[in-house]
């Protein structure tokens, strides 16, 4: 009797460094692409499995809804905002409390300098607009009007409360910021964030204590911002050398003098060129080749869909503004629907992340000029589902190549995440963000409930493990008509010798299946080897980066197979770089 043939075969997958496809036929992708790639970020190289983040700035009431970076040239601070109180989280601990007493902690902001300063200017619909000048968070008054000044006193013998009383109706409120000039005793002079008393009188707390009442009364000026409420303003943006500002619920824009974070406002209404209606939405500066050079356009987007683009420096003159054109895309949904990125303006659509530059042209018409294409199913389903919900944004971290997209959902937060010189993506659990802000020289970091987090600082998530769930693309392995019997799968990871818990599995004919059994991992339990006594391919072994392959039992009968994992790990620097599958090949039936 002849001896049987041998009928397996031995091949190897990479791993799915094209990422998350969620636009494609599951039947109809590439097996370097992933149907789920949760938690594990793909490279050029490998797959990594994502690092976590630690609990940064901590002792913070509420959630966190805003994060704003202050830069000046030597000072740079984050600030939190929850539950109406602006908190400094710029060193890691407890934060402290600068500010309190707002009605809405949901800001946005923007960084402008000028001759007077390096300011953070920050609104949200509700609140006057708010500024950070270096030293303290002030509130913008309602108007530039100084009044005489009837008296000044101090509060007694080494008391550095100062009380000021004008001879009219001041119009100021608690949070105001006013610098008094011209007075003696001179300790009375200064710039103070001031508490209201009554309609003539408010207080101000000095740096130095006077030796009496104040004999000459000086004089005192104010920011304001006049024309409007600046309570209604719910945007804000920078636009060669002039703050605007979006006035909530209406198409109206709003913008000061040049260099000023103060003064009178003009309105520049939409409602004649806003053919759909709505409301504005945001402000971005879009920077392109304009023919004779770059240039900057001003690009305002409604709730509608409608992105109109102007250029020019003074919206006083038709000479020197001009309406570029008006275009349709998809709705917007979100304050924070436009990202700085490169060369270009990101725009947060319905119809996914958008390049101004491409969607200007064909983003209706040709939907895979959008950043997001790959994933487009992915985001038109968040994005329907989770429409009202608060924590959309788009933010970079330069240096990992990462573009974050922050998607609020009922339960939590999820991030799609795409690297920027492969164009993949993968999506992120378990880090419950509801906004994002670069801080320090490479550091990126986000608002949570009661904390500010620093991401991809180590590799738990604020000491627990990191669960990561992946189903690569499938493959007939160069048979499409045969049948096989899938057998042994042996994954190939490089890492820093630490040993995680995986479990995989094979899924065929396109029907996902997990790994049987439940990934966990506890890194107590990791046995660090020692020599001639510690177990091959067990224990913990000392070193440089280690390659682990273990080969594990999977089943499966089908035409094609798609490797299927789920990770536990803590402690570990994983990379994935392929994926050995042993098969036995059957009949066409």
């Amino acid at each position: 009797m002849a001896a049987q043939q041998r009928r397996a075969t031995a091949t190897s997958l990479a791993a799915p460094i094209g990422g998350w496809n969620a636009r494609d036929s599951i039947a109809d992708m590439s097996p370097l692409d992933a149907v789920t790639l949760t938690n594990m970020f793909p490279t050029p190289s490998d797959v990594q499995l994502r690092y976590g983040y630690s609990q940064y700035s901590t002792g913070i009431t509420g959630q966190v809804y805003s994060l704003m970076n202050y830069s000046a040239p030597t000072t740079e601070q984050l600030f939190a905002v929850a539950n109406g109180v602006i908190y400094d989280s710029t060193n890691q601990g407890a934060a402290t409390t600068v500010f309190s007493g707002l009605t809405n902690s949901k800001f946005q902001h923007i960084n402008i300098s000028n001759t007077g300063g390096h300011f953070l200017v920050a609104c949200n619909g509700s609140d006057p607009t708010m500024i950070y000048d270096g030293s303290a968070w002030f509130k913008v008054a309602t108007t530039t009007t100084a009044q005489t000044i009837s008296s000044i006193t101090r509060g007694g013998t080494g008391n550095l409360t100062a009380t000021l009383v004008t001879a009219s109706a001041h119009g100021l409120v608690t949070g105001n910021r006013v610098t008094i000039t011209g007075a003696t005793p001179t300790q009375f002079n200064g710039t103070y964030v001031i508490t209201v008393v009554n309609t003539t009188t408010f207080t101000y707390t000095m740096a130095s204590a006077p030796s009496g009442n104040a004999t000459v009364m000086g004089t005192y000026t104010t920011i304001g911002i006049t024309g409007v409420d600046s309570s209604t303003f719910i945007g804000v943006n920078l636009f060669k050398n002039r703050l605007w500002f979006t006035q909530k619920d209406n198409l109206k824009a709003w913008y000061l003098d040049v260099n000023s974070i103060g003064g009178a406002a003009t309105a520049f209404d939409f409602s004649g060129i806003a053919r759909n209606g709505g409301f504005l939405q945001a402000m971005g500066t879009w920077t392109i080749d304009a023919g004779q050079g770059v240039d900057d356009y001003a690009v305002f987007v409604t709730n509608m869909g409608e992105a109109i683009v102007y250029n020019g420096t003074d919206p006083t003159s038709a000479t020197t503004w001009a309406l570029k054109g008006v275009w349709q895309l998809g709705q917007t949904f979100n304050r924070r629907c436009f990202f700085k990125y490169a060369g270009d303006l990101l725009l947060l659509t319905q119809d996914g992340l958008v390049p101004l530059a491409s969607a200007l042209q064909s983003s209706r018409l040709d939907p895979r000029v959008n950043i997001t294409d790959k994933i487009y199913q992915a985001v038109s389903q968040a994005a329907s589902s989770y429409y009202n919900n608060f924590g959309w944004q788009v933010n970079y971290y330069a240096s990992l190549n990462m573009l974050i997209l922050n998607v609020p959902v009922t339960e939590g937060t999820q991030q799609y995440v795409m690297h920027t010189i492969t164009k993949s993506w993968a999506n992120f659990t378990n880090i419950n963000a509801n906004c994002w802000e670069v801080h320090g020289k490479a550091d990126i970091f986000f608002g949570g409930n009661g904390y500010v987090g620093r991401f991809w600082d180590g590799t738990s998530d604020a000491g627990s493990n990191i669960n990561a769930t992946i189903q690569q693309a499938y493959s007939y392995f160069d048979s499409r008509a045969t049948l096989k019997r899938f057998t042994m799968a042996r994954p190939i990871f490089i890492t820093d010798n630490s040993l995680p818990s995986v479990l995989v599995g094979i899924s065929t004919d396109f029907n996902p299946v997990p790994p049987t059994g439940t990934a966990s991992f506890n890194p107590a339990n990791v046995p660090v080897g020692r020599w001639d006594a510690g177990i091959w391919d067990y224990n913990l072994w000392g070193g440089g980066n280690n390659v682990q392959k273990q080969w594990q039992g999977v089943t499966g009968i089908g035409y094609s197979g798609g490797v299927s994992m789920s990770i536990a790990s803590q402690g570990v620097d994983l990379h994935w770089a392929s994926t050995d599958i042993v098969f036995e090949t059957g009949g066409v039936l």
